[in-house]
Parts: C-alpha cells; sequence; structure tokens
C-alpha cells in the first residue's frame, strides 16, 4: 500500500450534484445509487493519485426528496421529517455509499488513503432575508388543494411550479461559515479523503454566546461548496455538472464551448444571461465567489469522467482571476 499525497499536498474541493446518482430518467433505486457512487468513486480516485487531497462534496436533492415523500406517506403515524434532519440523514447516507465506494477503489489500487464523512454544519445569517420569502421547491409535486390543506396543517411556504403542480418551497439562505472546517484540514492532513458539507450542510444559527441552533432550509451546495474551498485556502474548486465544459448560446446553433474564463468574462456572460438560473447560473457564480476571495485558486466546470483531466489543465472550463 502507499500514499498519493502527502500533508502539504494541494487541496481539490470536488462539488458533486445529487442527480449524479439519481438521475432522471435513470435508476433511483438504493443498488443503483450506490453503483453511481462506485462509478464516481473511480475517477475521484484518478484525482488522489495526482497528488491532490481531496474534500468531496455533494447534492442531496432528488434524496431529500425521497425521504420527504415518505414522511408524507408515514404522517398518520409518524410525526414528519424537518428539513434539517432530512439533509443529516442524506449526509449519512450518500457519505456511506460514497464512503464504502472509495475505499474499496483506493484498496484495489493499493492505495493507503482513508475516507471519512463528517456530518457538517453552515452557520447562516437568522436574518437573512431569504427567511421572509422562501423560494426552494422540494417534495413532491401536488395539486393547488392539498398543498394548500398541508400548508395550513404543517405551517409550510407552497408555490407553483408552471407545468408541475404545487410544491412546497423552503429558504435558502446565504452560508456564512462552515463549522467543522477545522476539523476537515486536520483530517485531510492525516491522509484521508473527506467527504462534508452534504446537501450544502445542516443550517444552523449562531446565538451571541456561541451556541448554534438549526434552522429549517437549504443552502446551495456549490456556494457551500465554495465557502468550505475558501476557508480551507483550497487551490482548486471542481464543480462537477452534466456537461464537459461551459457553453455560450447553449443549444443553439452559435454555441460555442469555453476552455478559460477570466473573472471579468464569466461576469459579462453572466450579466448577458448565458447561464441559467436554475442550470449553470449558480455554479458560475461560486466559482466566483471563490475565486474573487482566492486570487491564486482555479475553478473548474467539468463531468464527472474528466475531472482528472481537468485538473490536469486538460480538460474543463476553467476560472480564473
Amino acid at each position: 500500500m502507499h500514499n498519493v499525497a502527502d500533508k502539504d499536498a494541494p487541496i481539490a474541493v470536488i462539488a458533486v450534484g445529487g442527480n449524479a446518482l439519481a438521475p432522471e430518467g435513470g435508476g433511483t433505486s438504493l443498488h443503483d445509487q450506490a453503483r453511481a457512487a462506485a462509478d464516481a468513486a473511480s475517477h475521484i480516485v484518478d484525482v488522489a493519485e495526482q497528488g491532490w487531497r481531496i474534500v468531496l462534496t455533494h447534492g442531496n436533492g432528488p434524496q431529500v426528496g425521497y425521504i420527504l415523500r415518505r414522511s408524507e406517506l408515514a404522517m398518520g403515524e409518524v410525526p414528519p421529517v424537518p428539513m434539517d434532519y432530512a439533509t443529516a440523514d442524506t449526509q449519512g447516507a450518500i457519505g456511506d455509499m460514497f464512503q464504502r465506494s472509495l475505499y474499496n477503489t483506493l484498496h484495489c489500487r493499493g492505495v493507503s488513503t482513508r475516507v471519512v464523512t463528517v456530518v457538517t454544519q453552515v452557520v447562516v445569517d437568522e436574518h437573512d432575508p431569504a427567511f421572509l420569502n422562501p423560494t426552494k421547491p422540494i417534495g413532491s409535486v401536488m395539486d393547488e388543494a392539498t398543498a394548500r390543506q398541508r400548508a395550513q396543517a404543517n405551517g409550510w411556504s407552497i408555490m407553483e411550479e408552471a407545468g408541475r403542480g404545487w410544491r412546497r418551497c423552503v429558504a435558502s439562505p446565504q452560508p456564512k461559515t462552515v463549522v467543522e472546517t477545522d476539523t476537515i484540514q486536520t483530517l485531510l492532513a492525516q491522509n484521508h479523503i473527506v467527504i462534508a458539507c452534504g446537501g450544502g450542510g445542516i443550517p444552523v444559527t449562531m446565538a451571541e454566546d456561541g451556541t448554534l441552533c438549526n434552522r429549517e432550509a437549504v443552502i446551495d451546495k456549490d456556494l457551500a461548496s465554495a465557502l468550505l474551498a475558501r476557508q480551507l485556502g483550497a487551490q482548486r474548486l471542481l464543480i462537477v455538472t452534466a456537461v464537459p465544459k461551459v457553453a455560450i448560446n447553449f443549444g443553439k446553433p452559435e454555441q460555442r464551448w469555453l476552455d478559460h474564463l477570466t473573472v471579468a468574462e464569466a461576469e459579462r456572460y453572466m450579466q448577458e444571461g448565458h447561464f441559467g438560473k436554475g442550470s449553470m447560473g449558480p455554479k458560475i457564480e461560486a466559482v466566483l465567489d471563490y475565486v474573487r476571495a482566492n486570487p491564486q485558486g482555479e475553478g473548474i466546470v467539468t463531468d464527472i469522467s474528466n475531472m482528472g483531466a481537468a485538473l490536469a489543465g486538460a480538460g474543463g472550463t476553467r476560472i480564473s482571476g
């Protein structure tokens, strides 16, 4: 067995979406998700073997939806599951899938790097305006009558999604600090691949005396990953998407893939509307947050199979100052 990175090796934060394990139109059983995690692990270990210390973050959108749907079906028998508890559940369950898959892949390649999942809390501002205007849809799609009935019974906010129906919605506040950053830093120095900030982290607010209180909300996974990368001083933030590169005029005859963007260029394309608010926009915003705060770092957007090449400078879209 051999190590692939020492305690002074560069750090890469890799953010993988929850849809990577449960894609729309694909298999969503636990067996299917575990198999997808095993496929992803091979590419993540490729990165580790390049000499990077890795923090893996992940989304949880589909998985939280499953938990909330089960909770709805069992509502007459057991208390409903709050959002923060659902996020904690997925941190454990998805972390377990990735942790075991990474362990097995490392073992088969003769690499002694260890893997650990950290249940991660992320501080948000209790006065964040998002709490006054919940906009993040979660859970199952309902007709209007059912949605209004459940909203009244459970104190939910609800919203209509065009062409789909009605859904519960919750606040999506800005992440301020990752509580377990020092723990993650220590584990990285001890030759661990760390799985953290699952689902954007468990939202908490901090009182004046320093104590934490959980909040029912959803934190954007990419923004939380960018925050963690800044706090760790990571040299790379890699956002994994469904496409190998970022494009302007996406889906149009004049579509053009982009190899490299400066911050100024990315900001201009954002203002011109090239990156959709529900798709690429939040990812570019997260990378820009990271690069502005860490000018020596580089953000990369690519798909999972091109991660290794992208970090070696031969793929993906790179964003730097």
